[in-house]
């Protein structure tokens, strides 16, 4: 999963409220359409970081694609800092990264990639046999950011085919991270954390952490939170203190839940890379570009590592995404409203 705009925006992430300041709200925050990597490219729907709304708990980032047949096909490139979560709602996705894992995820798998000082991957679509229909593509790919004393670590991969389902007052839930309603994905995450694929109908009740900050995205149907209408598109954040979530939902309705305890670090993201000043994206950039042009001997005990099979043998997978340059000024920090 990867930021591939042209000229990715400077987001500099203040930490979190102090705790007790804040409280219940509800914020509709838009998306924005975002093409991943040129005219021909799959388009996602943005909506978080956000101009005044830079995290959810640790959630820095989240992109919905689909349902479109624009086959996914993203070669390698870095990360820093951060963990990627994918979650397919439609199709498969083969993942390959730098520390060796090649794997298919699958709608109702997760997979959680930890990058650590430095990772690469890539992402393509499973395509058909040659002649058949392209299957129709649909998921949502977020990064949770790590924190200050994680985010040095040894990058690592795991994939998840088997996880906790919870049931309560007119709802049933999959947890990919964190806890809810007493079930526990097996999923490793380094800060308190949940993240939930909601299906509900009519009046239900989802209970909440209260130390947590919430959001949602409607996946398919609609919901009323408050008396207000969320339909799909718009994230909307909850804010904190609440202990349970009360929904009016349409048939068919589905949302992403996600929060966790109010993140107290600065971040600095830029392009692929979550980090805490500019110098330091600085140098994660200018890693991955010196990895241009290596022999893959060197390649692999590179910061960033080899991805396995995009070598110059591979055809239309062969390659590496070069990163943007950098803006001309150094990056400056946003409030959170």
């Amino acid at each position: 999963m990867t930021n591939l705009e042209i000229a990715p925006q400077q987001e500099v992430c203040p930490p979190a409220a102090p705790e007790g300041s804040s409280g219940p709200c509800l914020q509709l925050w838009p998306q924005r359409e975002v093409p991943l990597g040129g005219v021909r490219a799959m388009n996602v729907q943005r909506t978080l970081p956000q101009r005044g709304l830079p995290t959810i708990g640790a959630w820095c980032f989240l992109d919905s694609f689909g349902p479109d047949r624009t086959a996914m096909s993203v070669l390698p490139h870095p990360h820093t800092g951060l963990q990627t979560v994918t979650w397919p709602l439609a199709g498969h996705i083969r993942h390959r990264d730098s520390v060796g894992s090649d794997v298919v995820v699958r709608p109702g798998e997760l997979n959680i990639m930890t990058a650590g000082h430095g990772v690469s991957h890539s992402e393509f679509a499973v395509l058909p046999p040659a002649g058949g229909a392209l299957p129709v593509q649909r998921g949502l790919q977020l990064w949770v950011a790590l924190p200050d004393n994680e985010r040095h670590r040894e990058p690592a991969f795991e994939q998840h085919r088997e996880l906790p389902r919870v049931s309560g007052h007119g709802f049933t839930a999959t947890v990919m991270v964190g806890e809810l309603a007493g079930a526990t994905s097996p999923a490793t995450m380094y800060s308190p954390i949940v993240g939930a694929d909601v299906s509900c109908e009519g009046a239900a009740v989802v209970p909440l952490n209260a130390g947590f900050e919430h959001g949602l995205l409607v996946l398919d149907g609609g919901l009323a939170v408050d008396g207000q209408e969320i339909p799909p598109g718009p994230l909307g954040y909850l804010g904190t203190g609440r202990t349970e979530l009360q929904v009016q939902a349409l048939p068919g309705t589905r949302f992403l839940l996600i929060g966790g305890e109010p993140f107290q670090e600065e971040l600095l993201m830029w392009w692929n890379f979550v980090g805490r000043t500019h110098d330091e994206v600085e140098q994660a950039r200018s890693d991955w570009e010196a990895q241009a042009g290596l022999p893959e001997t060197e390649t692999a005990a590179a910061r960033y590592g080899l991805v396995p099979g995009h070598g110059p043998d591979a055809g239309a997978e062969a390659g590496r995404i070069p990163a943007p340059p950098l803006p001309g000024v150094r990056l400056t920090p946003r409030k959170r409203l």
